[in-house]
């Protein structure tokens, strides 16, 4: 994956809270086996960690800016984004929103575009109080994707991922799929408390990975504002691969048989390998958000 080094980045888009500390309150999970279960049970969720049980109580602290708000001060151009992770993920970030406020307008609809907040071990949201331990996370009471960078080493070392520019740009266009299901009223359909491979959950999981690969159909034609070209010049077939294989890993069968040894579809919250892979593709084969109706 390249991108136009004469693009410019749009760091308004990401919030950088590394470095920051949480006024008040606290996550209720941290090291050891709660915080593997806390991980297992809210990979790609797309709900905040209201949800899953995190937050701190009463308090729901926000994360306060950072000394170190390294993306406003470094990520400048495309070129900044082929050499440096974070910066890559703030041109991810540009593009994907940039699709889906096109897409949205081609429809007759209105996009209202979310930041992502980069941030390190914790931090506070509207949906209240987490750690890393969750993994990255869509929150709909703030309308804001949560991600630290840390995950992605997680996503390789821990979930056997092959890891790869893409299998990070996966992550980010699935969450922000949460983004694209809460404005269309879909995301809710979600929260009902059910799990199994045929709940709403998985449902709305898999809706989220097809539509990151809608996204990734029209990455390298999405027109850049600042330049009239395509953010992104360039994605290969291994590029590809490795969203896939992103997929596949926190499948939830691949993460049952990994950590408990045995697979029990009746608590699944995200689908299976296969199925990931499965939606990922079909996005990315046909580019129309419309064939992304996992609830058929």
């Amino acid at each position: 994956m390249q991108f136009d080094d004469d693009a410019d980045l749009d760091t308004s888009e990401v919030q950088d809270v590394r470095g920051s500390r949480i006024p008040g309150g606290k996550a209720t999970v941290g090291g050891g086996a709660a915080a593997l279960i806390a991980l297992l049970l809210g990979l790609f969720f797309g709900v905040g960690p209201d949800q899953l049980g995190l937050s701190s109580g009463d308090e729901q602290p926000a994360a306060t800016p950072s000394s170190l708000a390294q993306v406003q001060q470094t990520c400048r151009t495309g070129r900044d984004a082929n050499a440096k992770e974070d910066c890559r993920i703030v041109a991810v970030v540009n593009s994907v929103q940039d699709f889906w406020a096109q897409e949205f307008e081609r429809r007759g609809g209105t996009y209202t575009r979310s930041p992502t907040v980069l941030f390190g071990e914790r931090v506070g949201t509207a949906c209240g109080a987490a750690t890393s331990a969750v993994g990255p996370f869509y929150c709909p009471a703030d309308r804001k994707v949560y991600l630290d960078l840390g995950f992605f080493e997680e996503l390789r070392t821990r979930f056997g991922a092959s890891g790869g520019p893409f299998a990070q740009a996966y992550v980010v266009a699935h969450e922000y799929g949460h983004h694209v299901q809460d404005l269309m009223g879909t995301l809710s359909r979600s929260q009902d408390g059910r799990t199994g491979a045929t709940s709403n959950a998985v449902r709305v999981e898999l809706q989220a990975d097809c539509y990151a690969g809608v996204w990734a159909h029209h990455a390298t034609t999405t027109k850049d504002e600042s330049t009239g070209r395509p953010l992104i010049t360039s994605l290969t077939d291994a590029d590809i691969r490795d969203g896939m294989d992103a997929a596949a890993a926190v499948g939830d069968d691949r993460i049952q048989q990994r950590y408990q040894g045995r697979v029990t579809p009746e608590s699944w919250t995200h689908g299976s390998a296969k199925q990931r892979q499965q939606w990922f593709y079909e996005g990315y084969r046909t580019g129309d958000m419309a064939r992304c109706n996992t609830f058929r």
